[in-house]
Formats: structure tokens, C-alpha cells, sequence
């Protein structure tokens, strides 16, 4: 090797170590940046030169320029940040949840349940009180209230959720774009790998859009030749070099609630995802929310039916004069208990009271409720026609299936006394609570806008307390219904299992968001900047150049009394 040749050795390894310091002063420079992967460079011996027969070593050559980056902890970190954002998702659910519910609280639903119970009570002990029975009343108001308002802000949660799904199809939208615009630049920065280092910023810029695509949706990344990555949402593609699928975000309804739900428009198919934060939303929707709107629910129709049930079959301090059901059936000619009503009567009897104001003489007719499965079961038309047969009393339907009862005097009163069917509960004749749902439970207007009304005998009307007797240990009353719980358990399981749930979901969001945080622990020893290692690299390439310029300086003078000869 000439001297000539030596020198350009020596100066490839100073352009060498001033690239090095180059990349040095980078990491040094971005050690703060989020998201910054720190940057390495790739150096190899350069080709060798045979002199006779020497092989002699022709220095330090730059092969690229790459980011320190382990891919399948990459990938790791991106599956735990899905599972992690969906946990959090369903663990907010829960805790706006707890919120609402307020139990433990001077405003939860017991409070409000022991209260109207305790009320009808009092009755037992002034039962010529109409005050005592309109606290009754209105504490029963307060209790449905308090079921109303609790539904409807669950439900206000769900539509929330609706409307943060949209957003997140939207954000989804934003970021595969990105990422295929990402794609695209990369890969015409790289050349195919031609170049042999990577387009170290763009990348940077990627795997963070990577990430944040990864909060919302579970996703899997495969990197391509070209430097670009294919993105996968379980089996379909969002992203394959520079192609990206749209999201459309469809309202549909399930179960009487709506749901909006996030498709791929290129195949008008559910988006397939296990983790992330849409994930989660779609969980705290479906199954946190709906599941206790749905237990919410079976709580007031089983208060609704069951006290109903009870209080049809007995008489306030008055009778009533007029009467409409409150419930319609669809059909006038099917049985009551496939005519659509809300709900279901079973095969029974009960008694019809009809009372003159001035005689005080009783005629009692019994109606049987022929529903048994036989030919001639009882229709709302049947029901009608027997009760317009009692003495006293027209009974009509309306157009729209509504039983209207009437008395035929101003001097006769009627009441209803042993339903065993629970056929005056199903249609809501003489009623206390009116609805069928948490969201529209209510009180029976003609018990509401007459307090005397409410029915606290099983004797006749205005005869004794014995109904409120019953009425007041209802909440602990087993209910064939449920299988024999009773309406304090029932209570119970709903916000026992809810409490249960919660726990479970604290303890797993916890668990992921530290399992996330120790592999980010991971990639910030293999992918971040160290300032005490980029120091000690930077002081031995800094004296590798000084080396180096030594080296060329020596060179010179031998070159130097070569040319003085």
C-alpha cells in the first residue's frame, strides 16, 4: 500500500468517527424526545488489497445508520398497550358506575327501598290515616324516581360510549392514513433497503402513530421488504405497504338499546378486535352498562309484578267508580297471556266487590281466568263480557285494547279482592306502581292523585290493614318468580355482583398497566438514549479521530522527505 493509499485509509476512518460523533450528538440531542429510538452505527472493516503476497486491511468503512430497536419486544409492548387501554376502559365504566349507584350512601336504592317499606308500615298504625298512606305514595314516587333517574344515567353513560366510539372510528381513520403515508415515504427514503439504514426519523414518527393505533384497536405488525409494514385487525388488513382500509362507524340496536359499531368499509364487516380502548368501550357498553340496565330492569319489573300482585288483591279506605287498565293487549282475540301484554298472567281466579256508598251491601262475583293451555281461554273481549255481566258494573274496550270499567250508580263502588293469577297486575287494573322497565316505573296515577285509594285491606274496602301487613314484608318475601329469592336479594345480586365485577376489573387494569410499564422498562435499556454510554462512546471515537489525524500527520512528514530526496 502506498503512502498515498494509507492517507486515504486514515481518512475514511475520520469520516467514519465524525459520522459516529454525528449520530452521537443525535441521541444526545433527542435523548428527552418521546418516542425517540436511539440511533446506531453499522461499521465493518473495509475491503482488504493484496500486495504480493500480503493482504493488508484497507480501515473502517459506514454500512449504515439503523435504529436500536428489539421488533418482537416492539411488538409485545404494542399487546400490552391494547390490553391495557381496554382494561382501563371497563375499569372507568365501573368507577362512573359505583358513582351512580352511590351505594353505602344516604342516596343509594336501599335507603330508598327500606324507606317506602317502612312507610307502608306506619300504615298498620293509623289505618284511617290518609296522610299516613300518601307518605306511603310518596315515597313510593321517590322510589321510582330514584330508579328512573339511576337508568337514565346509565343509559346517558351508554350513549357516551356510542359517541366516543365514533370519535375512536375516526381516530382509527386518521391514523391508517398516516401510517400509509409513512409507508410510502420510508420506503422511498430506504430504496427497498438498498441504502442499507433506516429512514431513522419517519420510523420514529411510525412506530409511535404504531402505538397509538394499538390504544385503540389490538393490532399485528409485519414489516416488509420495502420497509413499509402490513397492519392487521385479527384476520383482515388495515394497512399493506402504501393501501390503508377505511372504518365506518353504523348505529344499530340490539336488545332495545343502541349500539354504534365499527366496520371495515371495504368488506362492510365488523372490525375484529380482542384489545384496545374501542375494544373496552364496546365492553363497558355491552356488558358493563347493559348488563346492569338489564338487572335494573329485572329489579323494577319484579317490584312492578310481584307488589302489584299483592296490592290488585286488596281495597283502599274508597272504591273506585272508573277504571282503565293501564296496559293494552295487541290482540283482542288471543288469551291474555299471548295477547302482548307486558306481563304474563297464569290460569286463576279473583273476586269482583261491588259496594253501595249507602246500603253498604257487597256483591261479590268470582271471574275465573281460564288460561290452561285448553280450548276457551280467557280473552281481554271474555274478560269484558264476564265483568259487564256482574250487577253494577259496564265494562268496554277501546279501539287501541284498553278494558275500561265503569259503575252503573253514582251510589256503588268497586274493588278487586284474591287474583291468584295475576291477571289485574298484568293489566294494570287497580295497580300501585305503573311500568314495566326501570325507565318508565311510576306510580298508578289513581293511587297518586287519591291516597285513600291505596289498598291497605284484604277485608273490603276500608275494612282492615291486612294487605299492608303483606305489602310491608314484601321486600323479604320469596317470589316463585325468582325462584324463591326475594326482592332484598335480588337487590343484593345486582349490586353485589356489580361490586365483585369492579374489583375484578381494578385488579386486571392494574395488572396490565404494570406489565406494560416493565417492558417499556425493557425497550428504554435496549432503545433509549444513555447519556453515560453515548459520553464514553463519544470520548473514544473522539480519540480515535485524534488518532487518526496523528496518524495522517506522520504520513505527511514521511511523504514530505520523500519529495526533499
Amino acid at each position: 500500500m502506498s503512502l498515498y493509499g494509507s492517507i486515504r485509509m486514515a481518512s475514511n476512518t475520520l469520516r467514519a468517527d465524525q459520522i459516529v460523533m454525528q449520530v452521537i450528538g443525535q441521541n444526545l440531542a433527542n435523548a428527552n424526545t418521546p418516542g425517540y429510538i436511539r440511533e446506531e452505527v453499522v461499521l465493518a472493516p473495509a475491503p482488504i488489497q493484496r500486495m504480493g503476497r500480503l493482504t493488508l486491511g484497507l480501515g473502517v468503512q459506514v454500512d449504515a445508520v439503523v435504529q436500536k430497536l428489539d421488533k418482537f419486544l416492539e411488538e409485545r409492548l404494542r399487546t400490552a398497550v391494547s390490553d391495557r387501554a381496554s382494561a382501563e376502559r371497563q375499569e372507568e365504566a365501573y368507577i362512573e358506575l359505583e358513582r351512580l349507584i352511590g351505594e353505602l350512601s344516604e342516596t343509594d336504592l336501599s335507603t330508598s327501598l327500606n324507606s317506602f317499606f317502612s312507610r307502608i308500615a306506619d300504615v298498620l298504625n293509623q289505618p284511617e290515616s290518609v296522610t299516613a298512606r300518601n307518605l306511603a305514595v310518596l315515597h313510593g314516587q321517590a322510589l321510582t324516581d330514584d330508579i328512573r333517574r339511576l337508568a337514565a344515567r346509565v343509559n346517558q353513560l351508554r350513549t357516551n360510549l356510542n359517541e366516543q366510539i365514533e370519535d375512536a372510528g375516526e381516530r382509527i381513520n386518521r391514523l391508517i392514513e398516516e401510517i400509509r403515508q409513512l409507508n410510502v415515504r420510508i420506503a422511498e427514503t430506504e430504496g427497498g433497503d438498498v441504502s442499507g439504514s433506516d429512514a431513522v426519523g419517519l420510523r420514529d414518527q411510525r412506530l409511535q402513530a404504531l402505538e397509538q393505533l394499538a390504544e385503540l384497536v389490538d393490532i399485528r405488525v409485519e414489516e416488509q421488504l420495502s420497509g413499509g409494514v402490513a397492519v392487521y385487525a385479527g384476520s383482515d388488513f388495515l394497512i399493506i405497504e402504501g393501501m390503508g382500509r377505511e372504518v365506518e362507524v353504523v348505529m344499530a340496536s340490539e336488545g332495545g338499546y343502541p349500539r354504534a359499531e365499527v366496520r371495515i368499509v371495504a368488506t362492510d364487516s365488523p372490525l375484529d378486535i380482542s384489545a384496545g380502548q374501542l375494544h373496552g368501550m364496546i365492553e363497558a357498553r355491552d356488558e358493563v352498562l347493559t348488563g346492569f340496565l338489564e338487572g335494573l330492569d329485572d329489579l323494577a319489573r319484579t317490584l312492578a309484578f310481584e307488589f302489584n300482585k299483592l296490592y290488585s288483591s286488596g281495597q283502599g279506605l274508597v272504591g273506585h267508580t272508573e277504571l282503565t287498565s293501564a296496559f293494552a293487549v295487541d290482540d283482542l282475540t288471543l288469551p291474555l297471556d299471548a295477547a302482548g301484554l307486558p306481563f304474563t298472567p297464569t290460569n286463576g281466579s279473583f273476586q269482583l266487590l261491588v259496594r253501595n256508598t249507602k246500603t253498604g251491601l257487597v256483591q261479590t262475583t268470582d271471574i275465573l281466568v281460564d288460561l290452561n293451555g285448553l280450548n276457551d281461554e280467557l280473552t281481554l273481549q271474555g274478560l269484558a263480557d264476564a265483568l259487564d255481566a256482574a250487577d253494577g258494573l259496564s265494562a268496554a274496550i277501546s279501539s287501541d285494547g284498553y278494558l275500561t270499567l265503569q259503575t252503573d250508580s253514582p251510589d256503588l263502588e268497586f274493588a278487586f279482592a284474591d287474583d291468584t293469577g295475576g291477571l289485574l297486575a298484568a293489566l294494570g287494573l287497580s295497580v300501585f306502581f305503573s311500568g314495566s322497565s326501570a325507565s318508565d316505573l311510576g306510580i298508578d296515577a289513581v293511587v297518586r292523585d287519591d291516597p285513600a285509594r291505596f289498598a291497605a285491606s284484604r277485608g273490603g274496602i276500608g275494612a282492615d290493614t291486612s294487605n299492608a301487613v303483606l305489602l310491608a314484608n314484601f321486600l323479604d318475601r320469596p317470589l316463585d318468580s325468582q325462584d324463591g329469592a326475594t326482592l332484598a336479594e335480588l337487590y343484593d345480586r345486582l349490586i353485589g355482583g356489580h361490586v365483585q365485577a369492579s374489583t375484578i376489573a381494578r385488579s386486571v387494569a392494574e395488572g396490565t398497566r404494570v406489565f406494560e410499564q416493565t417492558l417499556r422498562g425493557q425497550k428504554l435499556s435496549t432503545s433509549g438514549v444513555s447519556l453515560d454510554e453515548e459520553a464514553l462512546k463519544l470520548i473514544a471515537h473522539q480519540r480515535s479521530y485524534q488518532a487518526s489525524a496523528r496518524y495522517i500527520q506522520v504520513l505527511q512528514g514521511l511523504i514530505d522527505v520523500l519529495l526533499n530526496l
